[in-house]
């Protein structure tokens, strides 16, 4: 099971990758490991000497209570403290901001990557499109011809 927010790829540049678990419920758990998830909008929040994951949405499990079940609820990161000072040092120096990029199992259990990063100006995502697009139409061009 691998979920990727694929819109912070497009909106940030990535300096650094951080680890994180996550405290979940039990239904949560088995929606995540079902796939009935999305970052989309999501970010993480440094308050006090802790990390929230805020506005990540877990669809509610199919076979589980729904009363009471927030799909956007604040979840906890559980992440080192030396880890928590480290980034909150980094993001306060600097217009950086921490963005969660992919949820995934470890064996039995939910991971949560989370990266430093900046964002993007538009000029900046234009040439990567650019960028992107040029090295399509070459491999298709090369496609049959090189060995």
């Amino acid at each position: 099971m691998r979920l990727v927010n694929k819109k912070a790829f497009h909106d940030y540049t990535i300096l650094e990758r951080f680890e994180a678990g996550v405290h979940l419920t039990g239904a949560e758990v088995k929606s995540l490991k079902g796939g009935h998830a999305s970052l989309e909008g999501a970010f993480v929040r440094l308050i006090g000497s802790e990390a929230y994951l805020v506005n990540a949405q877990i669809f509610p499990y199919t076979f589980a209570r729904p009363e009471g079940y927030d799909p956007k609820r604040t979840r906890k990161l559980l992440l080192h403290k030396r880890e928590i000072v480290s980034l909150k040092s980094k993001v306060e120096g600097s217009n950086l901001t921490l963005v969660p990029l992919v949820w995934y199992t470890k064996g039995s259990l939910i991971k949560l990557e989370v990266g430093l990063s900046r964002g993007k100006k538009q000029y900046e995502k234009r040439e990567a499109k650019r960028r992107e697009d040029q090295k399509r139409e070459l491999e298709v061009e090369f496609r049959g011809k090189v060995k």
